[in-house]
């Protein structure tokens, strides 16, 4: 894994993509944090952070789209599957390599509250608190990008696809007004992601008697449920859905210097949750 950490680590410098990757994220920070905490005294750093959140939204997918839509275009991904190596500790290898070169430009915004404390006072708990939440934020995103990758040997595809999903993740907060909170649409909408895992499932396994089977007794429960207690529907999918906004951790903490340990929960799991996945994706191309 450590020989696979240090290969990729160094081919995103040697290809200029982790250079350009830093380079962005530091120059954008620097502009929002001359702005906000130099030209207009803000003292918070944690507000120029929450001003470049869109940045990830380009930044992630270039540098996850790479990651392993390369390896199985060139046909290079045969080597690793063959290597002694297992899939779990080649996918986490390549995870951190990523994590890493995140880690280098939050490790330069940890000089900026310095740099706010010789002109005034500065919160060092709220900022550092903030690039904490941050950093973690952006290692959903680069596990989702992997996933994302993982999936498809192209990597124009796997760009457009982590944008998008990130661009949903961004927006969550505004989406979740337009879910229904009637007991029917919340049936619908419980029944739709019902289906969803299903058809996720039968992809992985292409066992059709098990996702029949298990599409057939969600539904039955979702019915009786219904007819027995509509009540448990209403407003359930903004209950749900709201569990899932990444963004309103990192929110808390940029803004009411709170620090949401549930949500830095929830993003570690994310990122087990989406590792996971892109190992099985791979296997499932490996054994296929």
């Amino acid at each position: 894994m450590l020989a696979i950490y240090k290969r990729e680590f160094k081919s995103y410098f040697y290809s200029m993509t982790g250079s350009i990757f830093i380079a962005f994220l530091t120059f954008m920070t620097g502009i929002y944090f001359m702005a906000y905490n130099l030209h207009s005294g803000y003292p918070y750093f944690s507000y120029s952070l929450e001003g470049v959140m869109f940045v990830f939204l380009v930044a992630i997918p270039v540098l996850t789209m790479r990651s392993f839509s390369e390896e199985r275009r060139s046909r290079t991904d045969q080597l690793l599957l063959t290597s002694p190596v297992s899939v779990g500790k080649m996918v986490i290898g390549k995870y951190l390599a990523m994590v890493s070169v995140f880690l280098i430009p939050c490790m330069l915004f940890c000089a900026y509250p310095l740099i706010i404390s010789t002109q005034g006072k500065a919160y060092f708990k709220a900022d550092y608190a903030s690039i904490l939440v941050f950093f973690l934020l952006g290692c959903v995103y680069i596990a989702i990008g992997s996933f994302i990758s993982a999936m498809t040997e192209s990597q124009i595809i796997a760009a457009i696809g982590t944008f998008g999903v990130l661009m949903v993740v961004y927006l969550w907060d505004g989406l979740l007004r337009f879910l229904p909170s009637s007991a029917f649409g919340g049936m619908a909408g419980i029944w739709m992601i019902l289906t969803l895992c299903v058809l996720f499932i039968y992809n992985m396994t292409k066992n059709g008697v098990l996702a029949g089977g298990l599409e057939l007794i969600g539904t039955i429960i979702l019915v009786v449920l219904y007819f027995v207690k509509s009540s448990l529907y209403e407003g359930l999918l903004s209950t749900i859905f709201g569990k899932f906004a990444l963004v309103s951790t990192f929110t808390s903490a940029a803004e009411n210097s709170l620090l949401d340990i549930g949500g830095i929960v929830m993003y570690l799991t994310l990122i087990g949750v989406f590792l996971f996945l892109t190992v099985q994706s791979i296997q499932k191309r490996r054994f296929s």
